[in-house]
């Protein structure tokens, strides 16, 4: 049973100390410390508790190792976003990912763009057919671009997005385990912001959330994810 170190795990990633856990769910620092160590565990109820916080099933804080090596996230933190320009890109398919961001670097090298900023985030309308019997999904990719940049004889949508306030993190090392590092990354910024009363924008004029990949200097492939706020 994974319990003891997955609740430390979930702890850390969103800053919580042992007294804060203890007081959102009621019971004593020690009784949190017993079950990290795995000297205790919490009844049905309590444990139900600890998974809605967290946003995980029963099964996954019991059986999956969510152990991940402490430096793969930095601090949750939160940012104000300038204004910028972008060009999105939308693909359905089984790969959408790699489509979409394929299509924005052509865009990129058109414009005479050395190093492209792109952002992407998952494209939610497909529909249950699409899903479920296809196996697709969507996926959005946009260029991000340069405030003095000039499109002369490029026909594509420029969307503005005003100043925004954002959460976010960076996960250091994306290229390793992915699936795993990536949603609980989410995961993290979720319930800090639960934890913390802090309420999600969902306003058409503004992205409620996206994704940044890059190359630090370090040569580590990175990510920062960033959910709108208000």
């Amino acid at each position: 049973m994974n319990f003891g170190k997955n609740l430390q795990v979930l702890r850390k990633m969103t800053n919580l100390t042992q007294e804060n856990l203890a007081e959102k769910l009621d019971v004593s620092r020690q009784t949190v410390s017993k079950w990290e160590q795995n000297l205790a565990y919490p009844e049905i109820e309590k444990l139900i508790e600890v998974c809605e916080l967290f946003h995980c099933s029963v099964d996954q804080i019991l059986r999956e190792d969510m152990i991940i090596n402490d430096e793969a996230y930095s601090e949750i933190r939160i940012v104000t976003v300038e204004p910028f320009r972008y060009i999105p890109y939308t693909v359905v398919s089984v790969e959408p990912e790699d489509d979409a961001i394929t299509h924005v670097r052509n865009w990129a090298q058109q414009l005479k763009i050395d190093n492209p900023r792109i952002i992407g985030w998952d494209f939610p309308n497909v529909s249950q057919e699409q899903r479920n019997v296809f196996h697709m999904h969507g996926y959005c990719a946009a260029l991000v671009l340069d405030k003095d940049l000039e499109l002369v004889d490029f026909d594509a949508d420029i969307v503005t997005q005003e100043k925004q306030k954002y959460i976010t993190i960076t996960i250091h090392g994306t290229s390793e385990e992915p699936f795993v590092v990536i949603p609980n990354a989410y995961k993290a910024l979720l319930t800090h912001m639960k934890t913390n009363g802090i309420k999600e924008k969902r306003d058409s004029s503004v992205l409620s959330c996206y994704e940044y990949e890059y190359v630090d200097d370090d040569g580590v492939a990175c990510m920062d994810i960033f959910i709108a706020i208000e």
